[in-house]
């Protein structure tokens, strides 16, 4: 039995954010996770959580029945290199990075390992995270629904194949960088329009969340629910028509298809 439930080696913006998710949500106890990073300053938060740190990546691979690697993709190869010898054949890992394929970190460990490979994102800060997952054929049924009820703690989960997983990068993962430059934008607009700059922001964001979750909670087609909003001759169609000469859908769609091949290219 491993001392550890959890554990992550990086401590980054989104491990943290896994870590308060789980631990606020009763998903893990305090005394259940450690968590490793080459700064100890970023061990500061969790540790204020009652979280175990360390500055010893071996330590934590050691002890986590479930560890996190939460580096970015460039120090997965070294990282792998460092924890391997470690790795006991019932050490859950799940990786977070862009990228990086399964059978090419089976490869970097150079033994079996039980591998499920995830794309969160950063909305897991608030709670309202979308994450994919793909386990490999070591990881029993079991070991993936513990895995996917402690995600559940700050976000959806869906598994899904892995050769979506540059897709799922592409409409969730690097998504929100969209969506924030969408609201910026919106709120400029505002400000050039008289509005106070806290204040359009305050109104674009609570456009986009509402939006939002009218598509997740009325199951309605996005299209079908813009055709609500656009009155005959009326200003919202005026505003759809300028967007619709500019490019709109293809600039997100070309967009998204450079997030995609960029993740493609870091195997």
């Amino acid at each position: 039995m491993k001392e550890m439930q959890w554990g992550f080696i990086g401590c980054g913006n989104m491990a943290k954010a896994m870590i308060r998710g789980m631990v606020e949500h009763n998903a893990v106890k305090t005394n259940q996770v450690i968590a490793s990073d080459a700064l100890a300053a970023a061990l500061e938060p969790v540790a204020a959580l009652g979280v175990k740190t360390t500055g010893d990546n071996k330590e934590v691979a050691a002890k986590s029945r479930y560890l996190v690697l939460a580096v970015k993709p460039m120090f997965y190869p070294a990282v792998i290199a460092e924890i391997a010898p470690v790795i006991s054949e019932d050490t859950v890992v799940v990786t977070i990075a862009a990228g990086q394929e399964i059978a090419t970190m089976e490869k970097q460990f150079g033994k079996p390992v039980k591998l499920i490979r995830t794309m969160p994102n950063t909305p897991a800060m608030v709670g309202e995270g979308m994450t994919a997952v793909c386990p490999n054929d070591n990881v029993d049924a079991g070991e993936l629904e513990e895995m996917k009820q402690a995600f559940s703690a700050f976000c959806l989960v869906e598994q899904v194949p892995e050769r979506l997983m540059d897709a799922v990068t592409s409409v969730s993962g690097s998504s929100p960088a969209y969506v924030f430059l969408f609201i910026e934008a919106m709120a400029d607009a505002a400000v050039q329009q008289g509005m106070p700059r806290a204040q359009a922001y305050h109104f674009a964001a609570q456009a986009v969340l509402g939006s939002a979750k009218m598509v997740l909670e009325t199951g309605k087609h996005p299209g079908e629910l813009k055709d609500m909003v656009c009155s005959p001759a009326g200003t919202t169609i005026a505003a759809v028509k300028v967007l619709e000469e500019k490019g709109f859908r293809g600039a997100v769609m070309d967009a998204m298809e450079a997030c995609a091949q960029v993740s493609k290219g870091m195997k």
